[in-house]
């Protein structure tokens, strides 16, 4: 007996295509309408920044810093 005649190779076939259906269906139903797509889009968003922290002193500021540790550092 050929493969394709047992109940076994009907099996497969119907396997074969339902992975080749599903991402040929979903890839047309996103394609096609763009609500959707946005939808998509939407529900995750790809980039996601934390939120900002404190900022560095300035360099007049580190400046500042660095005298007043020196001057401690002279009176010790």
């Amino acid at each position: 007996m050929t493969a394709l005649g047992t109940g076994k190779g009907l099996l497969e076939i119907g396997k074969f295509a339902v992975y080749v259906a599903v991402p040929v269906a979903l890839t047309y139903a996103v394609a096609t309408e763009n609500k959707t797509f946005q939808k998509l889009m939407g529900l995750k968003p790809y980039v996601v920044y934390p939120p900002e922290g404190p900022r560095p002193p300035s360099p007049e500021e580190l400046r500042e810093m660095a005298r007043e540790i020196s001057r401690k550092n002279k009176t010790n």
